[in-house]
């Protein structure tokens, strides 16, 4: 059997003092055991609700500090982690972010004070991790101008050169076995279940030796402007995203109009067909939509 070369990085979403301990505790424990070096996404001034899981943690930035002295890269996740904005972002995955259609100066300002943020608390950021996959071409200008060079983000196979900076892709929410390429798992330690965490364990314990860092991933995958047909296969690929985005909103609807109305309720948008889901089946779906709505 043929060998695989795929690489892949571990990228942990939504980190602030006020993140699930429990859980983030658990996954420390899988990326100090295997010696992963992931990208960590630490929001600097949150004010999202979503993320206020648990009372402030008085030792998270030390282990912020920690896990970078260990080899992690630690990323810029926005500033607050708002989504007060419907700006058009350059991976078109959500309707509302943090910064894309924002103006230039207030971006710039915003991603300024969010390195301080972080630079007071012993952390040296290399690296933007949007919220919500929400920036724009104004985002990538303030980022160069205050010496980001790095985005995770995009659906290609490899790094690629975009804007005057280099993207590091992220197209995966969950382990996935590959057999070419650079892919990047993200993780939000706030909804991730037990059983995904198990199975992220296994996956991480049967593929150790190809989990990189970024340092790693770029001096294997060199970064060059994307192809015509790698643009096109990523523009499928963030297509193929939204339809899926849809069908789940479509279902968490359905669940909640059987909620409502009854164990078999005539949904007028389908056709009149009638939808009858066990409780497993709504869990199942309502809790996929919760995991990668940040995603």
């Amino acid at each position: 059997m043929r060998r695989s070369s795929a690489r892949y990085l571990l990228r942990v979403d939504d980190l602030c003092p006020t993140v699930r301990r429990d859980r983030w505790r658990e996954l420390a424990g899988v990326i100090y055991k295997s010696r992963l070096r992931p990208i960590l996404a630490v929001v600097p001034d949150n004010l999202d609700p979503a993320l206020c899981i648990d009372k402030p943690d008085g030792s998270f930035w030390q282990q912020m500090l920690a896990m970078e002295q260990e080899g992690a890269a630690i990323a810029l996740h926005g500033y607050q982690h708002r989504a007060l904005s419907r700006g058009r972002s350059l991976v078109p995955l959500h309707r509302r972010s943090e910064f894309a259609g924002v103006p230039l100066s207030t971006q710039r300002s915003w991603i300024r004070s969010g390195l301080e943020i972080l630079r007071s608390r012993g952390l040296s950021p290399t690296i933007w991790v949007a919220p919500r996959h929400g920036f724009d071409r104004n985002t990538l200008k303030a980022l160069r101008e205050e010496r980001i060079t790095l985005v995770s983000d995009g659906f290609a196979r490899r790094p690629f050169v975009r804007g005057g900076l280099t993207w590091i892709p992220q197209q995966l929410w969950g382990p996935v076995e590959k057999r070419s390429g650079l892919w990047t798992i993200c993780l939000h330690t706030n909804t991730i279940t037990s059983e995904q965490l198990e199975e992220f364990a296994e996956f991480v314990s049967a593929h150790v030796s190809q989990f990189v860092s970024v340092e790693q991933a770029i001096a294997q995958f060199p970064a060059l402007p994307l192809t015509v047909f790698e643009e096109i296969r990523e523009n499928a690929g963030y297509a193929r995203r939204a339809i899926a985005r849809i069908r789940r909103g479509m279902m968490r609807r359905l669940c909640l109009e059987r909620d409502s109305e009854g164990p078999l309720h005539a949904n007028p948008k389908l056709g009149g067909r009638q939808i009858a889901l066990t409780k497993a089946d709504r869990d199942t779906k309502l809790h996929a939509d919760q995991a990668q709505s940040r995603g």
